[in-house]
């Protein structure tokens, strides 16, 4: 029987060979927004592993949206020219495509790094952070609301970062709207309290985050696809849900967004989260289903077989994931060797197919 899992799927001009993909995971190494050599090392290994599709980590438009002062950016010549020599070691030695993945992290901005606690920068290396409000995250500090000026500022962050990103060759860009970073902040209710156009209704909220995306969308070439990531549900009463995203993935599609990556949470510190083996996936089909948009699950995917049924069933056109391709990078070698599915090999790895190496005494 033939693979769902290793079925390509084009989206405009790109074909992916397969519906694997390594789902975006911040590394927190980088040098003032730069990559080094363990992004060299880290996104290098997983193009070698033949997912269909390699994302970056969270990469950030400005100094002020990242996460910590440890997190990816591309928003500097400096910034540009560390992906570059990643994205061309990938290129010349990998077979995955590779995505990078745009984000701004709003009031979840200026933060210690995980493995130093996560907790909020208190010291002189704090930046002041922005949000669609000025509602804390949690007792961190509180964030400024933005102002026009301040929106249009985070606009062009996007457009500059998108332009880059077609400059340094990458197939794929996903505008980050999920986890409650920035954008997510204006889509929720719990975060976004303005009076404005920008805030107020189901419209007003989702009208930033539509804006970025259109103006994304007119500096990204037109031939090479666009996609967003939700967070489905905040998992916290009263706040963003399912629903809320259909109709935002609606008026994505409508902008010519190309598919929808399916998350959850992130938003609020009193979420209340089931989770479990693949407890987002409901999310990405009901999104697929109302909306016709490709859809990407993720979250608790981690075997072969539960993959493939996720694609074979209909319930989402391709499946991310994270810890499972950190605990074995050449997680999809094994599930094709699983499935019985043929699928690519860096040229200097081609001895250890399967169909080869038995036979080869020279290994």
């Amino acid at each position: 029987m033939t693979s769902a899992l290793f079925q390509p799927i084009a989206l405009r001009d790109l074909t992916l060979d397969n519906r694997v993909v390594v789902s975006p995971m911040c590394q927190y190494a980088a040098d003032e927004g730069t990559a080094g050599d363990w992004h060299l090392m880290n996104l290098g290994q997983y193009a070698m592993g033949a997912a269909g599709l390699v994302f970056t980590e969270a990469t950030h438009v400005s100094p002020e949206g990242r996460i910590s002062p440890r997190c990816l950016g591309l928003y500097s010549d400096a910034n540009e020219a560390g992906l570059r020599r990643v994205v061309e070691f990938c290129r010349r030695h990998g077979v995955a495509k590779l995505g990078i993945q745009l984000a701004h992290a709003g009031r979840k901005g200026s933060t210690h790094p995980p493995l130093l606690g996560g907790d909020a920068l208190t010291d002189e290396t704090a930046w002041q952070t922005v949000a669609p409000s000025p509602l804390p995250y949690g007792d961190w500090p509180a964030p400024r609301a933005l102002d026009e000026a301040g929106l249009a500022a985070v606009k062009r962050d996007f457009v500059a970062a998108t332009e880059r990103a077609a400059r340094l060759d990458f197939d794929v860009v996903e505008l980050h709207a999920a986890h409650g970073y920035l954008l997510h902040q204006f889509l929720s209710p719990l975060s976004n309290r303005r009076d404005d156009g920008y805030g107020g209704s189901l419209a007003g909220r989702l009208r930033f985050p539509l804006e970025v995306f259109e103006a994304m969308r007119a500096a990204w070439p037109a031939e090479r696809p666009l996609g967003v990531r939700v967070s489905a549900s905040d998992w916290v009463e009263s706040g963003w849900g399912v629903e809320d995203t259909v109709a935002f993935a609606k008026e994505l599609a409508a902008l010519g967004c190309d598919f929808i990556d399916v998350s959850s949470g992130g938003l609020d510190p009193r979420q209340q989260i089931a989770v479990g083996p693949g407890y987002q996936v409901p999310f990405a089909e009901r999104i697929k289903r109302e909306t016709g948009l490709t859809t990407m699950a993720v979250g608790m995917i981690t075997t072969a077989q539960q993959a493939e049924t996720i694609v074979a069933e209909g319930r989402a056109d391709l499946v991310a994931m994270a810890r499972a391709m950190m605990f074995d990078p050449r997680w999809a070698w094994h599930a094709a060797v699983e499935l019985g599915a043929d699928t690519a090999y860096a040229e200097r790895y081609i001895r250890v197919r399967p169909d080869r190496w038995r036979a080869d005494r020279r290994v």
